[in-house]
């Protein structure tokens, strides 16, 4: 402003060019796109965002509903499974064929437990365990392959029945029965002597200590069936000393979280009265609680036999494992709302977050009262917001999209009516991109009714002028990506140790002369992507290719600390390619490419080196000399890989790498020989 007012006093024109723009001033096709998208947009936004919510607040609602009855079926598949154990234990202790010890009336136990767990698919065996140490089980024979395998049992096998029998002062024999669906016997195995006792077992300890009612023993994963499992017993009517058995499988809580989840992504949780996760709907984090928890059986075990070390031993690894979802984001934040005290008092959703993106969780006590074990148990419904608002968030969207194509139209109209007066604009910025690109064959001289338009096209023709001068002095591809980044990309070169490869192929010449140049590239073409794959799958580089010969390397650019045994590695690992590859040249009449290798390590100076304008990434100095050396080098012995002194040093004790000693050699241009040895395959020599 004040160059304008000076010019004004001295009556001078101030130059167009050099008057300042108002921060406002734009082309007139941004100035029209941005007063219909303005409007549009005022009156499209208010009307999708109500929209948005009202269709939000709907989906949490039918989201709340949903959880509150899966939650409530959740409860009443608890109850059931519970008063099915309960009716089960209660009924057997009064049946006389069940207080007979083995084999007494062995039909009639076998008939009545597999309708049992017919009838009740979340039980897994049912049992009876007897003073003298007898034993009779009915147990689904189809949950575990590992047990299904270990005892041979028929592929068709759906129910399996073992009766475990003690003569006085006598070892206990076992029998494995397979039945069928119906219950028949379709197999057996060999009777065999056995340490099992059901007098040492926990569900039978606490069931004769807790006479006349039921007792609770778990959760724990069945040692026959690897299931998650809690045993309800009983004492026997007319024999307290025995007890009725039935293992009801938590993991059926597991499914119906599973097979009824609210939302594709939603998780269930059922945690006991001390806060421990004992279900989870996710049946990889179910086997990571079955895992946790044999160990606790092992230990258990293990205590039962009196063996301290390995108690101390299970304990430890126990200590060590944790809870098997413990660094879980998710499972974090639904501990610290089961610590917060919000519970099924509060008959609603509960939202949080996990990370960045809200959830909303539902809480409710089970209660069954089958067990005082299990008061207090808490299922939480988990699920991401998204998982209920998608539907209107793609309505949302679909709402933006028609939004998005009316601001689109109203661009396009203000484009078409700015069209004739940008048409100038648009041909200077065609130029521009032109002289970025350094192409000088097409240049059009640019008029405009606008000055500025016209200052615009006579700058861009200096601009033009002066580039196009300063490209016949460099590289236009230089150029190039001079312009595109805006900095010189090279970097600085270094010492470092390196183990450096040459390879060559013998008589490559010859083959040139007798070949045509189409089949020889072909073939070059076919051989370099051979080794260049082998090279890099054994971390190392190809720096160039010099004709039919190859130069790789190793610590450059990216370090690598088993630079040298990658390097022998990859060696031996190229011949055997090279074999390969021979062979089919052989088979298709083509000649064999029969290459030489030599390797080398040492320092060396790596890095991007040359002139300013052409520079190339590379190692140079007296390691790279004795590699290419060493390479020529297996003419005089007959060999195709020849290693140096330093590279046996350095390799040691590689496995399935050998060095064959050969002695010194002279190499041209050095004064001192060069130890060398043979790189084979095999054991150390």
């Amino acid at each position: 402003m004040s160059s304008e007012l000076d010019a004004e006093k001295s009556g001078r024109r101030p130059d167009a060019a050099a008057r300042p723009q108002p921060r406002w001033a734009k082309p007139l096709r941004v100035h029209l796109s941005v007063i219909i998208v303005m409007l549009l947009v005022a009156i499209s936004v208010p009307l999708i965002w109500l929209t948005y919510q009202e269709g939000r607040q709907a989906a949490l609602a039918s989201a709340e509903q949903q959880m509150r009855l899966l939650s409530r079926n959740t409860i009443d598949l608890y109850a059931s499974v519970f008063h099915d154990g309960n009716a089960v234990v209660a009924m057997g202790s009064v049946l006389p064929s069940l207080t007979a010890e083995p084999p007494a009336y062995l039909d009639a136990k076998r008939e009545y437990f597999i309708r049992v767990l017919k009838s009740s698919p979340h039980l897994d065996a049912v049992y009876v365990g007897y003073p003298s140490g007898a034993f009779f089980q009915v147990m689904r024979a189809t949950h575990s392959p590992r047990w299904h395998a270990a005892v041979s049992a028929p592929d068709e096998a759906v129910f399996a029945m073992r009766v475990v029998t003690r003569a006085p002062e006598g070892p206990a024999l076992a029998r494995w029965h397979f039945l069928d669906a119906d219950g028949m016997i379709i197999g057996a195995g060999p009777e065999r002597e056995v340490q099992f006792d059901p007098r040492r077992r926990p569900w039978y300890r606490d069931a004769v200590a807790q006479t006349g009612s039921v007792a609770t023993t778990g959760p724990y994963v069945s040692a026959s069936t690897e299931t998650l499992t809690l045993t309800l017993a009983h004492t026997m009517a007319t024999e307290p000393r025995a007890a009725i058995g039935a293992d009801v499988m938590l993991e059926t809580i597991s499914r119906m979280l599973m097979d009824q989840a609210v939302s594709e992504h939603s998780v269930g949780y059922v945690f006991d009265d001390d806060g421990k996760l004992i279900v989870h709907s996710d049946p990889v984090v179910m086997a990571s609680i079955v895992d946790s928890l044999s160990t606790r059986s092992v230990s258990n075990r293990a205590l039962a036999a009196n063996d301290p070390a390995l108690v101390a031993e299970i304990v430890a690894r126990g200590r060590d494992e944790g809870t098997p979802v413990a660094n879980d984001p998710l499972f974090l934040a639904v501990q610290g709302l089961l610590a917060s005290g919000r519970d099924a008092k509060d008959d609603g959703l509960v939202e949080f977050r996990v990370g960045k993106e809200p959830w909303l969780a539902r809480m409710a006590s089970v209660g069954t009262g089958a067990s005082s074990l299990l008061e207090g148990d808490t299922i939480v419904i988990a699920a991401p917001i998204s998982d209920f608002t998608a539907a209107n968030e793609a309505l949302l969207r679909q709402k933006l999209m028609i939004a998005g194509v009316l601001l689109l139209i109203g661009v396009l109209i203000a484009l078409l009516i700015s069209r004739r007066i940008s048409r100038a604009l648009v041909a200077l910025a065609v130029d521009a991109n032109q002289i970025g690109n350094l192409d000088f064959n097409s240049w059009k001289i640019t008029h405009s009714l606008i000055s500025e338009i016209n200052m615009l096209a006579r700058a861009l023709s200096s601009a033009r002028g002066a580039i196009r001068t300063f490209a016949v002095y460099v590289p236009r591809e230089l150029v190039r990506k001079i312009v595109a980044s805006g900095q010189d990309e090279a970097g600085a070169a270094i010492r470092r140790e390196v183990t450096v490869l040459f390879t060559d192929i013998r008589d490559f010449t010859t083959i040139s002369e007798e070949h045509s140049p189409e089949a020889v590239v072909e073939m070059l073409s076919i051989y370099f992507q051979a080794m260049n794959a082998v090279v890099e799958r054994h971390n190392g580089v190809i720096v160039q290719y010099l004709g039919d010969s190859i130069y790789a390397m190793w610590n450059a650019p990216a370090e690598n600390p088993d630079h040298v045994g990658d390097g022998c590695r990859c060696t031996l690992a190229l011949k055997a390619e090279i074999d390969r590859l021979n062979a089919e040249n052989i088979k298709a009449g083509r000649p064999e490419l029969v290459t030489r290798f030599g390797l080398h390590t040492g320092i060396a100076v790596v890095g991007s080196v040359g002139a300013e304008e052409r520079r190339q990434y590379t190692a140079m100095g007296d390691t790279v000399n004795v590699a290419s050396r060493l390479e020529g080098i297996n003419k005089q012995f007959g060999t195709t890989i020849l290693a140096s002194e330093a590279v046996r040093e350095r390799a040691g004790n590689l496995p399935g790498v050998s060095f064959r000693p050969l002695g010194a050699a002279s190499a041209k241009g050095r004064h001192e020989q060069i130890q060398i040895y043979e790189l084979v395959e095999g054991p150390q020599v």
